[in-house]
């Protein structure tokens, strides 16, 4: 057995669920097929089957203490298809999404107000689904119940699916027939990788979105196993991994490929890539580490910690004049996390755009650098920016037409009539708005914040008021900035 084995199973002996879990887990979800098939037939609804899916459902690749169960409930397309005839695409995602509000709402939600099932409340992704909390034993497991039209396999490959949820099902069912064990183990190894990097899931430190469970499954599944994975993961963004066999040129052809970075196809859909939403961000972080995995092998790779504080004190004088914290708290508990974060990073790009570069395409502050990182029980969500030019003139060289273009030139002349010549332009000097980065931040954002979010504190680094916004600056300043 060699070095990186041992660790590999060091690591999947404190990772793998016991039975206990996985039986309780079980117990939970017969539960809630009884309780919500009864209540079916009082109700008089129909469905073609209910089903655990996800990691701790029929897939099978979940990490120990992980208890969240995706419970999947079938419509039959054909029922609702006389309906949806003749609608456009987004009149059909609209009635699709009133018809399961209605069953989420007069089904779903009403099935589970028992002593064991606490809260449960609608939530909205694609579309309606219900979230519920199990509480025994001093122990809440969180519960997503999702419904989708119950689709055949070739139906999906030949048309694509209705709603973007009914692929998930047979992805749940082609990691069950498609992984060995060890695979499966191999999964759970890199989940916990891509969480102790903090770029797992919808709440990745870098980026929007890290790796997700389904890439991890298929990264197993097309490269064989956890070595040869990670051997390969600098290769990922020059060699697309498809199931179709398709070369580059081919993927290439399909333009909402075209933007994307890795690509790792859906061996469901073909015409969709499972990496398109991976930061590149926390493809490089993760690439970064990888590397110092296999110079020196460790199983702190594989250990979860906290994301520590910037120390505010290693920061020397010319550097520390470059950053900037954004603090907000989000007042409505009612918005889903991944709506504010979707949010926050909008606006951060439009200041990263507006501060880079005046309307008149003159340079501003340079290049901007951002990361978003939130904690969605404390309601709390920090930008932190990295300014290159955080002071500049009060004014600037605003350029003109050229002296050729006589009609232009008349109309300039008038405007401006302090106008100069240089190297065949008129030009003009143009003062400036804001001369420094956070004046700019501070009138930015509060002209342009959600509404939903309060504003605690917009500073340079030496005014920082929370533990979350050191943690976003630590971030920035090393998970980010390094790998650009």
């Amino acid at each position: 057995m060699n070095n990186l084995d041992k660790i590999f199973n060091s690591v999947l002996a404190k990772i793998i669920p016991s039975e206990d879990e996985i039986k309780f887990i079980n117990g939970i979800i017969l539960k809630l097929k009884k309780l919500l098939g009864a209540s079916a037939e009082k109700f008089k609804v129909k469905y073609t089957k209910i089903e655990a899916q996800g990691s701790t459902g029929i897939k099978q690749t979940q990490l120990k203490g992980d208890y969240d169960i995706d419970l999947f409930i079938g419509l039959d397309y054909g029922q609702y298809k006389p309906k949806y005839e003749g609608l456009s695409k987004n009149k059909l995602k609209k009635e699709s999404k009133k018809n399961f509000l209605e069953l989420c709402t007069n089904w779903i939600i009403k099935s589970l107000k028992t002593e064991e099932f606490f809260n449960p409340r609608l939530l909205y992704a694609e579309h309606p689904y219900v979230t519920v909390d199990f509480l025994t034993n001093n122990t809440k497991i969180k519960i997503d119940i999702v419904l989708f039209f119950d689709l055949d396999l070739d139906y999906i490959k030949a048309n694509g699916p209705i709603t973007a949820v009914d692929r998930s099902p047979w992805h749940g069912r082609f990691v069950r027939d498609e992984l060995t064990i060890p695979q499966k183990n191999d999964v759970r190894l890199l989940k916990q990788f891509f969480k102790a990097a903090h770029c797992y899931g919808d709440k990745s430190a870098l980026g929007k979105v890290g790796f997700i469970g389904y890439s991890a499954e298929l990264l197993i599944y097309y490269l064989g196993d956890l070595s040869s994975l990670f051997r390969q993961f600098h290769e990922l963004e020059t060699k697309p991994l498809d199931y179709y066999n398709r070369s580059e040129t081919e993927l290439m052809e399909i333009i909402h490929f075209q933007n994307d970075h890795l690509i790792i196809t859906d061996p469901i859909d073909k015409n969709r890539n499972v990496a398109s939403a991976i930061s590149r961000r926390a493809y490089k972080y993760c690439k970064h580490l990888v590397s110092k995995f296999l110079e020196k092998p460790s199983e702190s790779f594989f250990e979860q910690t906290e994301i520590k504080e910037a120390d505010l004190t290693e920061f020397k004088e010319k550097k520390i004049h470059h950053f900037y914290v954004a603090e907000f708290f989000n007042q409505d508990k009612d918005i889903h996390y991944t709506i504010n974060r979707d949010k926050l990073y909008s606006l951060a790009d439009s200041i990263k755009a507006m501060g880079e570069w005046e309307y008149s395409h003159n340079e501003r502050f340079g290049s901007i650098q951002f990361e978003l990182y939130f904690d969605d029980i404390l309601n709390e969500y920090d930008l932190a920016f990295y300014v290159e030019n955080p002071e500049i003139s009060e004014s600037f060289l605003r350029q003109g037409p050229p002296l050729t273009e006589k009609f232009h030139v008349r109309k300039f002349k008038e405007k401006n009539p302090n106008f100069i010549v240089k190297d065949d332009f008129l030009w003009v000097e143009t003062r400036r708005d804001f001369k420094d980065f956070l004046g700019f931040l501070c009138d930015y954002i509060n002209l342009n914040i959600p509404e939903n979010f309060q504003i605690r504190n917009i500073s340079d680094i030496t005014a920082i008021k929370t533990k979350l916004a050191k943690q976003t600056l630590y971030i920035l300043d090393n998970m980010v900035l390094p790998f650009i």
